[in-house]
């Protein structure tokens, strides 16, 4: 069972690369303050590394 990764936009992407933009939308992130929760997979640590000034990363507590 693969963990999940909780994903927090806490910078606006406004004013950062156009890819920035994108991966946070890729990661579906939709504003400051918005939140998802990924698996913990290298494809999506590495969009999550693109854009990691601008976004919270924890890790998710699982229940079994």
């Amino acid at each position: 069972m693969t963990s999940k990764l909780r994903v927090t936009q806490v910078r606006s992407g406004i004013g950062q690369m156009q890819s920035m933009r994108l991966t946070l939308r890729g990661l579906g992130l939709r504003g400051v303050g918005s939140c998802v929760v990924v698996a913990n997979t290298p494809s999506f640590r590495g969009a999550i590394k693109k854009v990691l000034h601008l976004v919270k990363v924890e890790e998710e507590q699982g229940n079994g």
